[in-house]
């Protein structure tokens, strides 16, 4: 654990990126940190940043919030917004904030240490109704993207692999925008065996490929539904698609025919809401 009872302020290591901060766990006798799985959250705490970033970890009972640094405006701004601020604060100027982060990172004169989120699993999807899987999208801007979008149109949470998925970290939650705290991101170990056992709690599950059996637009939907999304390139994978029973396509009327993945999670959660009557 950061030890905050001196002045000076964490910074990221070479390596971390993003400006993540994390302090190892470390084995009895020192040494190098132990292992961990990929795609579990983060050991040690991490740096959100940015107003609408912070604005959420401080509203997220499930979050564990540590210190704040901000300037004397930024702390202003989130008091004139309705924040408790429930942590110490550490003024700090803008240039010093500037390198506590990665280059160009728009910190809005405010960054929160924190703990990471817990580790949501499938027991949490009690009572949900529409579930976004994502199958091995890596790259951070487009699931934070994601995260945003599924909070706008009222998904109940996303789901990815521990492994060949972002670990939560600055750029996830600010590429989200306040959007990681305010939905349940579940981790599983193995996405096709996940959606078995969606489908055994009587979620239908479709899975978004090119060459679908049908249009999103004309697949029979269920009142409790998990859509599949995969990387881009490769797509959902065979195992994957084999457990959903269902493939559905996206037809595109113009002359490119297929969208980036953080857009097709948008319009498939559109159509999944109407057909669904939600």
């Amino acid at each position: 654990m950061t030890d905050n009872s001196k002045s000076a302020r964490p910074r990221s290591r070479p390596g971390q990126g993003a400006g993540s901060f994390k302090t190892g766990h470390y084995k009895k006798g020192g040494g190098k940190p132990a292992p961990r799985r990929p795609g579990l959250p983060p050991e040690g705490p991490i740096l959100l940043y940015g107003l609408h970033t912070v604005e959420a970890a401080f509203a997220n009972s499930d979050r564990k919030r540590l210190k704040l640094y901000a300037t004397e405006n930024a702390q202003r701004r989130l008091e004139e917004r309705g924040v408790t601020i429930d942590v110490p604060i550490e003024p700090t100027m803008p240039k010093a904030l500037d390198r506590m982060v990665t280059k160009d990172a728009v910190h809005q004169g405010m960054i929160l240490e924190a703990d990471p989120l817990p580790a949501y699993g499938p027991e949490h999807l009690t009572g949900a109704r529409l579930v976004l899987a994502l199958d091995q999208v890596t790259d951070p801007h487009n699931v934070g993207a994601i995260l945003r979008s599924a909070v706008a149109l009222g998904a109940d949470a996303v789901v990815t692999t521990e492994r060949h998925a972002p670990e939560e970290g600055s750029v996830l939650a600010k590429s989200a925008s306040g959007a990681l705290d305010m939905i349940k991101h579940v981790r599983v170990k193995n996405m096709a065996r996940f959606i078995a056992e969606m489908n055994d709690e009587g979620f239908g599950c479709i899975a978004l490929d090119s060459d679908g059996d049908a249009s999103l637009e004309d697949t029979p939907f269920t009142d409790r539904t998990v859509l599949v999304l995969g990387s881009e390139g490769k797509g959902v994978r065979h195992g994957v698609r084999e457990a959903c029973g269902l493939t559905a396509r996206l037809d595109m009327p113009g002359e490119i025919r297929s969208l980036n993945v953080s857009n097709a999670a948008v319009l498939s959660l559109y159509v999944a809401r109407m057909k669904m009557g939600l």
